[in-house]
Formats: structure tokens, sequence, C-alpha cells
């Protein structure tokens, strides 16, 4: 069996780098999400929802490299269980945690970044054809 898990919302603090005994890195964010409805009386309805995530190898590179508070990301992986605990009222409970395959940076350009960062390299434009550049 296999679950996937994608949401998008802002980072709630600046990511936290660290390193496995082997060496391999792995970057730990929380993410808020949150939806907002219209109650039948009209009032405003809003939750939000804080996830953990934790990215690894090349992921946590980046990730601990361009995120900061604040960020806006898309994040894919999977939930796994982290702590299994027994409530106040005496019925089980868990903390989970999501393992990132894939994140995505939504900030939009020309954000303000802190110091330690370096400003992501801007996409090059293609080059126009005209008809002597065609091959045929």
């Amino acid at each position: 069996m296999y679950h996937k898990l994608v949401m998008v919302g802002y980072l709630g603090g600046d990511p936290e780098m660290r390193f496995t005994p082997s060496g391999t890195s792995v970057t730990n964010f929380s993410v808020a999400t949150t939806r907002k409805w219209k109650n039948q009386d009209g009032s405003q309805g809003e939750e939000t929802v804080w996830f953990r995530v934790a990215a690894w190898g090349n992921l946590a590179d980046v990730c601990d490299k361009y995120l900061h508070k604040g960020s806006l990301v898309l994040v894919e992986g999977m939930l796994k269980p982290i702590e299994a605990y027994t409530k106040n009222d005496g019925t089980p409970g868990a903390n989970y945690q999501m393992h990132a395959n894939l994140v995505r940076f939504l900030d939009r350009a020309g954000e303000t970044r802190t110091s330690q960062e370096e400003p992501r390299e801007k996409p090059q434009a293609k080059p126009s054809l005209n008809e002597d550049d065609i091959p045929f």
C-alpha cells in the first residue's frame, strides 16, 4: 500500500538541518495550512493545521539553503508515525511527520530573502528563431 499527501502552506519558522550518524542531511521545518469557509449564519470560519516536514539528502540541502520563515511551499510526501502515546482520557494518540519527496518553492520572484541566502538565477529567455536558423 502507498499513500501520498500534497499540501501548500507557509513555513512557520526557519528550517533546521542536522545529520544522521551516517552523514545523511535531514532538514526539518513546519508548514501551516489554512482552510476558510462561510458558516450558515454568514460568519467566516477558519482552521489552521500544522505539519512537521522532514526532507532528506539533496532535498534537505536545498530546503535548508533557500527556505525561510514565511516561505510559501508545496510539499508532496508520505505521513510517517513518529510517536505513539496515551491521551489524558486514556485513548491512544500518535504524532506524525511528513517525509517530503518533493518541495516546490512558490514564493514570488523578487521577494526579499535573508542575507544568508543566495538569489536564484532567473530563467534565460528562449532565443527567437528566424528562417535562416531552421536546419531544413
